[in-house]
């Protein structure tokens, strides 16, 4: 039976690095969810495009034992979770992104993906592909230049452009 996979979207998402893996989870029978980094489930692409995920990431918290596998879906992440650190949402997807990786399960995700994984630190000493303006806040991880890195059961690619040249192994280990 296939792995059961949460999907968090920053808000605002990067709509093609979050359809790649909609897409192929869909395609390939990986049951998954998809949770806002929000305080609703209306978020936006960071082109404009309203989406409505199925939950919170509020509602995630807790029950990370219901899924097998993360994805981080980045957008503006970085610049966004600078401005808004604080907020209850992103405290919680911190403490997610935690629980997950404490359990060992699988991380996956593009772009800033790496930092937020190195930042709550569960990538110590792991290979992570991040974006290049994002290395070097990578402290514990080991930051790469390669379009995606496997380590364990950390999946990341540089950008959202690279998140396809990852998905084969993704799936093959979510299946």
């Amino acid at each position: 039976m296939a792995k059961k996979v949460a999907v968090l979207a920053v808000n605002p998402v990067n709509g093609f690095g979050l359809f790649q893996y909609l897409e192929t989870f869909f395609e390939n029978g990986i049951p998954y969810k998809v949770f806002a980094v929000a305080d609703t489930k209306e978020i936006k692409t960071n082109s404009g495009i309203t989406l409505f995920a199925d939950d919170v990431i509020a509602n995630l918290k807790g029950h990370e034992d219901e899924f097998d596998a993360l994805v981080f879906g980045c957008g503006d992440a970085v610049p966004k979770f600078g401005e808004n650190a604080g907020k209850q949402y992103n405290q919680d997807m911190l403490a997610v992104i935690k629980a997950f990786g404490e359990k060992g399960k699988m991380m996956i995700g593009h772009c800033a993906a790496a930092m937020m994984f190195d930042s709550v630190g569960i990538a110590n000493g792991k290979k992570v592909a991040i974006h290049p303006l994002a290395k070097p806040a990578i402290q514990h991880a080991m930051a790469t230049d390669e379009k995606f890195e496997i380590d364990g059961n950390f999946y990341t690619a540089q950008t959202e452009n690279s998140v396809w040249t990852m998905m084969p192994q993704v799936i093959e280990a979510l299946k």
